[in-house]
């Protein structure tokens, strides 16, 4: 039989929440980035392209980061109900092992001679 164990890479999925949200941020300001290279860039068609990429990619931004929001919110969720689920069942078990303890402590009889 294969191993039965369920794992989940917690320390990973919190992470790509993290991950995400940066994403989400840096998304978000392309304007001032691109703001920041224009006096370098010089070339006004350049910049004028820049802004018109802009005024573009702010209507499909919206949309991303809202799927990017989503998908951060979703993984959060994993993490933090599997760690509840986690604690449960390790709480059953210390219970269990708890129980099983002071049945054979109380039997008598107990081997001491």
């Amino acid at each position: 039989m294969g191993k039965s164990d369920l794992a989940l890479p917690l320390t990973e999925l919190e992470d790509y929440g993290r991950r995400l949200r940066s994403l989400k941020t840096r998304l978000n300001h392309t304007k001032k980035l691109f703001e920041s290279y224009k006096d370098d860039i010089g070339d006004g068609s350049v910049n004028d392209a820049l802004d018109d990429f802009e005024s573009n990619w702010e209507d499909g931004r919206e949309d991303i980061t809202q799927q990017l929001d989503a998908l951060a919110s979703m993984s959060d969720a994993v993490v933090r109900e599997f760690k509840k689920l986690d604690d449960e069942l390790t709480k059953q078990v210390n219970d269990a092992v708890k129980t099983e303890d002071k049945r054979k402590g109380s039997k008598g009889g107990g081997g001491e001679k």
